[in-house]
């Protein structure tokens, strides 16, 4: 996994006021907590950290006015709804070595076995407890063959090295449902007929 570097300055200028004047600057007004440290309050690059933000789970390396550097990773991202540009980022603290609990994202290859059955991602992302400097950027699954009524479980993830579920085992990550374009034809035929009988 990769480290991303930014540059990000205290701010001491709080509320909407304040934050609009960030923006127009092309900065986002964010907040970095954990260790059972104060809160933070920074002002962070724009582009650089949409850029970074890009990669689930991005290692951020943080340069604090120049003086102190701090790892951390996203924890909450808010976006404008209509026009997308970044709000504000709420950063979680980190150490290297220590464990943190993430979700990431999982991907699947293969082709499902024929018939028209589809693939329902029950979870799109799998909880995971791992190293904060080694999380993986995603798992990928095999959906090769498989058959309307299969299901991939948590503990059928092959987890990379240092992860560890943190979710049940028997949780439902993928199921396969039987395509059901033709039953639901039949279904209002039979209505009908009901229908044209009464």
């Amino acid at each position: 996994m990769s480290e991303v570097k930014l540059a990000a300055e205290t701010r001491t200028e709080f509320g909407k006021g304040a934050a609009r004047r960030i923006r127009r600057e092309n900065k986002v007004p964010g907040v970095l907590y954990g260790h059972g440290s104060d809160p933070l309050h920074l002002t962070l690059p724009g582009h650089d950290l949409l850029l970074a933000l890009r990669t689930p789970n991005v290692l951020i390396a943080l340069d604090i006015d120049g003086k102190s550097n701090e790892l951390a990773i996203p924890k909450a991202v808010q976006r404008d709804p209509l026009k997308g540009f970044l709000e504000h980022v709420d950063l979680q603290l980190v150490k290297r070595g220590e464990k943190v609990t993430v979700e990431i994202p999982v991907h699947t290859e293969g082709e499902l076995a024929p018939g028209g059955n589809l693939l329902e991602h029950v979870l799109n992302a799998l909880p995971v407890e791992t190293e904060a400097t080694h999380i993986p950027e995603a798992v990928t699954v095999s959906v090769e063959g498989l058959e309307a009524g299969a299901a991939v479980l948590a503990k059928d993830i092959t987890l990379p090295k240092g992860t560890t579920l943190a979710v049940e085992e028997d949780a439902v990550v993928l199921q396969v449902l039987a395509a059901q374009a033709e039953e639901a034809s039949e279904g209002e035929a039979a209505e009908g007929e009901e229908a044209a009988e009464a």
